[in-house]
């Protein structure tokens, strides 16, 4: 095997039998080490053409399975808390927003470890855990609410669980990102988070088209809320099993916790991190709220369209990710978040019109304009950190070339902003049950966020778009971003 553990540089010419084995397809270094790829390359233009891409398309797809399933078990609860008065629960309107809030905190908090995990246990092999995990939401939701004596600190407790499942984007983004090569890491990643997203539309349109069916024994007429997590047991374990089977690890993605913990001393990191609660926060946290949202503004509405907000969310992710290839990502996230604090005025002037063709628009057009800016900012962390290493890269103690450092801090900084951008998911719709609860109605809870996007557009102007803060901090920033 000593082949294996060969590395000669790229750029030699392939005139040798023992060059020739070098390149031969990662398939077979994947059977000999039972999942454990050893010499990954995917900056090699032979070794990916000669299987590296295949495989990492195959890892990639996987991926997309696995993620998908868990963010449709993390947001099942956006439906299933607007049917619970109908189902006979005596839950009040501020109680069933915590339902709805409280997976975005602990699928937040999930996301540390979650992320830490791949460097530590190998993608696959928490790719086929984290699935797993997700049968013990899945089975506390059939078990709770099909009884309305169920005490609401049980079933929060129930909803909390769910966030296990908004873990696995932090883990799925990680491992990818070891797959692909810088020149197509961009498309694989913005499809990687895409395809999960797309989870929260799956579950806001399948789970109302089978609450009226009968899938245990003995069930009678009515409303079966059970079903909401019945149906996707099959699928997590179909996911598990697909993992275990045709995903891999990569020994090269190995490392410490203190080299990933290093990121934590950048700025950079919570800047970006800061900038993505308002982008993907704001995605999945208006995702869990839209249902309720439409049952307490506008019920003439049907409740079971909600899942198009969520959906439009996640298809214009990708397009976030192609605008700032051609105009820059922090123009592109800057423009997020002015059509942002428009789009909510637009939403303040709905509620006080009763309008409900414009409320529909404006949170469509903040559904829109916040996957834009999820894959905007996303599309800026890998640039950033590219400039940052190039000019340290002069420094004397400098151990590692600083294109390596800047991959391996990116991974990193990637799945920090992903764990702290989603605690969007618990900040707004908790702000929405509080203003509720205190004036009786949402518009406090529009003015902040119409607040909070005019200071998270401040923030990406003075960091990243104003000349005398890119010469003084980023130097090479204007090199990496067009």
């Amino acid at each position: 095997m000593e082949w294996i553990r060969h590395r000669a540089p790229a750029s030699e010419p392939l005139t040798d039998p023992r060059e020739d084995r070098r390149h031969r397809s990662v398939d077979r270094v994947r059977a000999a080490s039972k999942h454990w790829i050893v010499d990954w390359r995917p900056e090699d233009p032979v070794f990916w053409a000669r299987g590296g891409k295949r495989v990492a398309w195959r890892n990639l797809i996987w991926s997309i399975f696995a993620e998908n399933i868990g963010f449709s078990v993390w947001l099942v609860w956006s439906i299933v808390a607007a049917r619970l008065p109908q189902a006979g629960f005596p839950y009040t309107t501020d109680q069933l927003f915590q339902l709805v809030a409280l997976p975005g905190l602990v699928g937040a908090l999930m996301r540390f470890p979650y992320t830490f995990a791949v460097p530590k246990f190998g993608g696959r092999n928490w790719t086929v855990v984290s699935a797993l995990l997700l049968l013990v939401p899945t089975l506390s939701l059939v078990a709770l609410v099909g009884d309305p004596t169920t005490p609401f600190w049980l079933m929060a407790l129930a909803a909390a669980s769910a966030g296990l499942g908004g873990g696995n984007f932090a883990s799925s983004m990680a491992n990818i990102s070891f797959f692909f090569p810088d020149r197509e890491k961009g498309f694989a990643l913005g499809l990687n988070a895409a395809g999960g997203n797309l989870g929260v539309s799956t579950v806001q349109l399948v789970v109302p088209l089978v609450l009226g069916w009968s899938l245990l024994p003995g069930a009678g007429p009515g409303i079966h809320l059970e079903n909401a997590g019945l149906i996707w047991l099959p699928l997590i374990l179909l996911s598990a099993l697909s993992a275990f089977f045709f995903m891999d690890n990569l020994s090269s993605a190995r490392a410490n916790l203190r080299d990933q913990l290093s990121v934590a001393r950048e700025p950079q990191t919570w800047i970006l991190s800061f900038l993505y609660i308002g982008t993907f926060g704001s995605f999945v946290g208006f995702s869990a709220a839209f249902p309720l949202l439409i049952a307490s503004q506008f019920p003439e509405l049907d409740g079971r369209l909600a899942f198009v907000g969520p959906l439009l969310g996640s298809v214009s992710r990708p397009l976030g990710g192609w605008l700032s290839d051609r105009r820059g990502g922090a123009r592109v996230t800057a423009f997020s978040f002015l059509v942002m604090a428009l789009a909510s005025l637009a939403l303040l002037l709905s509620l006080h019109q009763r309008s409900l063709g414009l409320f529909v628009g404006a949170m469509l057009t903040l559904f829109v304009v916040a996957g834009i800016g999820n894959g905007s900012t996303f599309r800026m962390i890998p640039y950033i950190f590219r400039a940052l290493q190039r000019r340290r890269a002069r420094a004397p103690d400098h151990a590692e070339t600083w294109l390596a450092r800047s991959r391996r801090d990116a991974a990193a900084v990637i799945g920090i902003a992903a764990a702290i951008g989603a605690f969007g998911g618990y900040f707004l719709p908790s702000t929405l049950g509080a203003s509720l609860r205190a004036t009786g109605g949402i518009t406090r809870a529009i003015v902040y966020f119409v607040l909070f996007y005019a200071l998270c557009l401040a923030v990406t102007w003075w960091c990243y778009l104003r000349a005398r803060f890119l010469t003084a901090r980023l130097p090479n920033l204007a090199d990496a971003e067009p």
